[in-house]
């Protein structure tokens, strides 16, 4: 609870770069966090010298701190009606302190580099909850918009996969994303979201890549400038509003700095429109997506105590696909032979994108063309008849835990305990004692 947490306030005031407009930078600190135990974050907020409160300002959130002459680069934007008013935070990672001071751990890896989504529900539940219950020097309310095509969230190094992962878990707080040097290697799982992000229907995110072909602080991890550069052609495969900056720089705040006025003009551009999610590439999504699809709208009140539906025979009755009862990433299929399942592989391959959680697996069911759906803890995932994920769906935010999936011609339902949700595809419902056309071998 806020309550719990100490915030201090400390006003610094400041003319910056000879510029007219005068902004300031509020410090605060957090800490009892429920999400990282133990630790303590620093940050700053800063408030330009158009906030009134008479309206919710856009939220920019810089991670490590302030970086890039981000407060300067705002001033003149917001000046010059290139940008919203925008509350900005600089957020620095969490350190876990003893009683007499000393550093027990450094949390910045663990928070910047997982690819979960907890830090993007630290920034919801603790950081923005504080930083609303400030006010500026002159004791005016601060105030946040809640549109997420005014968010704006930059990192660069693991802050770039910090800020990109924000995004990507929850398009709906954050719209916008600077990502420098990012660390999309293999530390915790970022060399995966570039094969996640060409699988998942595309979101509404506009995105900005900086790196340069010599970055690479540890080769032990990967190579930052390769792994940078197959997160933008997945981007771009997938239909995201993405721009790149490429150079021959390395693992440093120089280039980043440079483009970042450039970068924020194009991120801002037409901040005033509404914004239009592209078009994927994926073939085997695009089939599945309709035209007239309006997402997914709650229909009824659930069922509480309903079963979860953890095995399923294939509309032929020659093939049962089982949830194994031992946590993992598979669902196991099995042949049947006289009624009786034999053969049995964990077949049915699924992404997990906390790996050092089991991946919930909840339920499962085939459609029309054999295809496998798996309502997981990190999505609706499709498999073809070889058991390859080809298409991941997100889920209504928030849902329960889903008992039941139901495919009929052109729709699928999901059953949770606390309501019906609905979507439109094109998608067509098994047909008892009706093989599927084979798919072949892919």
């Amino acid at each position: 609870m806020l309550s719990r947490r100490l915030i201090t306030l400390t006003i610094l005031a400041a003319m910056f770069l000879g510029m007219a407009a005068e902004h300031v930078l509020i410090d605060g600190t957090l800490e009892q966090s429920a999400i990282y135990p133990g630790t303590v974050h620093t940050f700053q907020v800063y408030v330009p010298e158009q906030y009134n409160a008479k309206r919710p300002a856009a939220l920019y959130i810089g991670l490590d701190g302030v970086l890039c002459h981000a407060p300067q680069v705002m001033d003149s934007l917001i000046a010059a009606g290139k940008m919203p008013c925008t509350i900005g935070i600089f957020l620095q990672p969490g350190l876990v302190k003893g009683n007499d001071g000393t550093v027990l751990r450094y949390n910045r890896c663990y928070e910047f580099d997982s690819t979960t989504g907890d830090f993007a529900a630290f920034l919801e539940t603790e950081v923005l909850p504080a930083v609303e219950a400030m006010t500026t020097p002159n004791g005016k309310p601060i105030r946040l918009s809640r549109d997420p095509q005014l968010h704006m969230i930059c990192g660069l190094s693991s802050g770039g996969i910090a800020a990109f992962n924000a995004a990507w878990h929850r398009p709906d707080l954050f719209g916008k994303v600077f990502t420098g040097v990012g660390t999309f290697v293999a530390m915790r799982g970022g060399n995966d979201l570039q094969a996640l992000v060409r699988k998942t229907e595309p979101l509404p995110l506009r995105v900005f890549i900086q790196d340069g072909s010599n970055d690479a602080w540890n080769p032990l991890f990967g190579h930052w400038y390769e792994g940078n550069q197959m997160l933008a052609s997945a981007l771009q495969f997938a239909g995201y509003d993405v721009q790149c900056d490429w150079s021959d720089g390395g693992h440093n705040v120089t280039r980043s700095t440079q483009v970042f006025p450039q970068a924020m003009e194009w991120m801002w551009r037409d901040w005033r429109e509404p914004f239009v999610t592209g078009s994927t590439q994926n073939d085997f999504l695009q089939a599945l997506l309709t035209t007239d699809d309006k997402g997914w709208e709650k229909v009824g009140n659930g069922v509480e105590g309903a079963p979860f539906t953890r095995r399923i025979i294939y509309p032929d009755l020659t093939i049962i696909a089982m949830i194994p009862d031992t946590p993992g990433n598979a669902v196991w299929q099995y042949i049947l032979q006289d009624g009786q399942p034999s053969c049995g592989e964990p077949f049915y391959w699924l992404h997990n994108d906390d790996n050092s959680r089991p991946l919930d697996i909840q339920s499962i069911t085939f459609d029309g063309k054999g295809n496998l759906w798996a309502a997981t803890s990190m999505g609706l995932q499709i498999c073809d008849q070889n058991g390859r994920v080809r298409a991941i769906l997100r889920m209504p935010h928030g849902i329960a835990r889903v008992h039941k999936i139901t495919i009929s011609d052109g729709t699928v339902w999901l059953h949770t305990a606390t309501g019906d949700w609905q979507r439109r595809f094109n998608v067509t419902a098994p047909t008892l004692g009706t093989r599927p056309d084979s798919q072949g071998q892919g």
